[in-house]
């Protein structure tokens, strides 16, 4: 004798209380098409098997089978009275009352129960149709067994459904029971790994008032969510089916557990309008012979006895054969094609909720090029803001990240770009400027140099003393030349040349206008009887100081290049979208320490020919020195702060405009009138008016 528990009729609201507090009025009632099914599928498998000798010989199987009301105490209570025996059988009936198996249950809850009552009294236990992964212990259910898979394997397979159509925002609705709560827990530790945000999880039981039914539908419109599964029987998932059709509630995508994803109702004309195209997994089909033409065999007139045939037929008249069709679709290929082989069903999925595409189900959209996510402060990881990234930075999914030191972002910020670097260039308004001008001073210094030389027997030029003259003019043509240094791509050659050069020339022009300014006080002084001061300070003194103060600075420029000479620098502090390629000085010291020497000098200059400026000749050169004296230190005094101040290669033309201004005003205060006098003024240029004397 083998049992059978199958839940015929399934527990279903009556009515409902006008006060919430209220339980509802319930009753076993409603009668379930394809539970019926089964019942019939285990009748007929036990009359194959009784028909055929050799599958069991000796041994006839008759069974029982009883409605479980489609609530676990309903079936506990029947799956009780099969194995005891209690009920009062027929007196014809050839076996006894206690069964060997049972079949049973449809619904996870149900057989927990049924499994944990019998298991100890190691009855075999087969369930058609309860998958929750909890039932695989042996431990608790020794003698459980199933012909459906766990649902640790569906939960799987919901999950890499899941992640092929990139959902990653959706909402989850459960059974309040243990089917539901395993399923949902081991769907969601899948799609977890795939980093899918549950936005919701609404629990709902056929048992629930309607408020609780009600909640969960406001849950539902609330959310942002296009994608919802439905881990819940059939017959829990009715009620709520129900109201969101009554609500009007569409464009959702539908995701069914095995349990309700081939039941009858969802597909009725009424519900299909809003879970049309649900998409779920089922148990693999195949042929069962002669199956079909015993279900549509059936008939009350055969056994008036017959379990639930009686039920079955008054449902039938009542409903007028709308939704009966036990003539079975196995075989005919709608669910795989002639070589028994699934088909391609990426083809086969009718989107028609979505324009038929796939619905996409983000809490936020994908961020734009250029932003990352920011986390919502109480929100799941899948909800996020989209922040542009700042000046500098990319964006890298979640942060942005910034580029390296030589690089900067583009407009979109989504790529590294190399700076522009920027550098004092002969192609440029600036560079060509410089260029011009440098060249210029050094043509008028060579010119007066050859004027000089050309005339140097000429009363004017003997005057100024020629010799130191055409030292101070070779200098100054360096000095012109000085600034071609400071032009092009900084290297580490070119870094050293251009501030040596610039020191020690500039060294050597002060010192010539130093030798020159000596002799005209001494000249001076020579003229008071029995002073030999003149005397002593001949062209050869004159040579001595120039040298001596010029070695002064090389020993300086020498000792900086020796201990810390300047260098090629990357400067980023000027601006972020570019790099300004400059002469590091290395020491600072040492730089300032030889504008310091050259700034002495000047100033020793300028007191000496302040002092011999009242001269009374009537060429006195110690005027002219004065005033390019002035010049000068006004011109470097004015250098260091705007030197200082002046950003990326504009400070190379602040030291190069520096260099030429002073330089034009040494050539312009002290030659410019001999020049004049010389090719302007010839009758001047005589000893007499030299000398001034009347």
């Amino acid at each position: 004798m083998i049992g059978g528990i199958f839940p015929i009729f399934n527990k279903e609201i009556n009515s409902t209380s006008m006060f919430d507090r209220d339980p509802p009025e319930v009753n076993c009632a409603g009668f379930d098409w394809r539970a019926f099914r089964w019942s019939q599928e285990m009748i007929f498998s036990i009359e194959e098997i009784n028909k055929d000798p050799a599958l069991l010989p000796n041994i006839t199987l008759g069974y029982r089978i009883l409605n479980s009301c489609a609530t676990p105490i309903s079936a506990l209570r029947a799956a009780l009275t099969l194995a005891s025996g209690v009920e009062e059988i027929s007196s014809t009936s050839p076996c006894p009352p206690a069964i060997s198996a049972l079949i049973a249950e449809a619904e996870s809850s149900q057989s927990i129960a049924v499994a944990g009552a019998l298991g100890p009294f190691q009855l075999p236990i087969v369930s058609y149709f309860s998958s929750c992964a909890c039932l695989s212990d042996r431990m608790k259910y020794p003698t459980y067994f199933r012909t459906i898979p766990s649902d640790y394997f569906q939960a799987k397979a919901l999950a890499a459904l899941v992640k092929r159509f990139g959902w990653q925002w959706l909402g989850v609705i459960q059974s309040d029971n243990d089917y539901g709560r395993n399923g949902i827990m081991a769907f969601t530790e899948e799609v977890q790994k795939f980093g899918v945000c549950i936005a919701f999880v609404g629990k709902i039981l056929r048992t629930y008032n309607m408020d609780k039914i009600l909640n969960v539908v406001e849950m539902i419109k609330q959310s942002t969510v296009k994608v919802i599964l439905a881990f819940v029987p059939e017959g829990d998932f009715y009620p709520l089916m129900t109201e969101i059709v009554k609500q009007n509630i569409t464009g959702i995508q539908w995701i069914a557990s095995e349990s309700w994803i081939t039941a009858p109702r969802p597909s009725t004309p009424e519900i299909y309008q809003a879970f049309g195209g649900t998409l779920g997994f089922i148990a693999k089909r195949m042929t069962i012979p002669n199956l079909q033409s015993f279900l549509t065999s059936i008939s009350p007139y055969k056994d008036p006895n017959a379990a639930f045939v009686r039920d079955f037929w008054e449902t039938v008249v009542t409903d007028q054969l709308q939704r009966v069709n036990f003539r079975t679709k196995y075989g005919d290929n709608l669910f795989f094609d002639e070589n028994g082989d699934p088909p391609a069903y990426y083809d086969i999925i009718n989107w028609q909720l979505i324009n038929g595409e796939v619905p996409p189900s983000l809490c936020s959209n994908v961020c734009p090029v250029g932003t990352r996510k920011a986390q919502i402060k109480g929100k799941p990881t899948c909800c996020f803001d989209c922040i542009s990234c700042a000046d500098g930075t990319i964006a890298n999914s979640t942060e942005c990240m910034p580029c390296p030191r030589e690089y900067w972002s583009n407009k979109r910020r989504d790529e590294c770009v190399p700076k522009t670097i920027e550098f004092l260039t002969y192609q440029e308004p600036m560079g060509i400027a410089v260029t011009v001008v440098s060249l210029l001073g050094a043509s008028l210094s060579l010119a007066t140099m050859m004027i000089f030389i050309h005339y140097r027997e000429t009363p004017v030029i003997k005057a100024s003393n020629s010799e130191l003259s055409c030292f101070l003019l070779f200098s100054l043509l360096l000095c012109f030349l000085c600034p071609l240094t400071f032009i092009g791509r900084p290297t580490v050659w070119t870094c050293m040349l251009r501030q040596t050069t610039f020191g020690v020339t500039f060294a050597l022009c002060i010192s010539c206008v130093l030798g020159k300014t000596i002799v005209v006080v001494t000249a001076f002084k020579a003229t008071f009887p029995g002073n030999k001061v003149a005397t002593k300070f001949g062209p050869a003194q004159q040579r001595i100081i120039v040298c001596s103060c010029t070695v002064i600075q090389i020993l300086i420029c020498v000792l900086w290049l020796k201990l810390n000479p300047p260098f090629p620098d990357m400067v980023f502090r000027y601006s972020n979208k570019k790099v300004v390629l400059e002469c590091n000085p290395g020491s600072e010291a040492a730089f300032y320490a030889v504008l310091g020497y050259i700034g002495l000098l000047a100033i020793i200059c300028l007191v000496l020919a302040f002092l011999a400026r009242k001269l009374p000749d009537n060429f006195n050169e110690a005027k002219f020195i004065t005033f390019s004296m002035l010049i000068f230190c006004a011109v470097w005094i004015t250098f260091i702060p705007a030197y200082i101040s002046s950003p990326g290669k504009f400070t190379v033309a602040v030291e190069t405009f520096a260099i030429l201004s002073s330089a034009f005003g040494l050539l312009i205060c002290i030659f410019a009138p001999k020049c004049y006098i010389i090719m302007i003024k010839p009758e001047k240029n005589t000893k007499r008016h030299v000398m001034g004397k009347m």
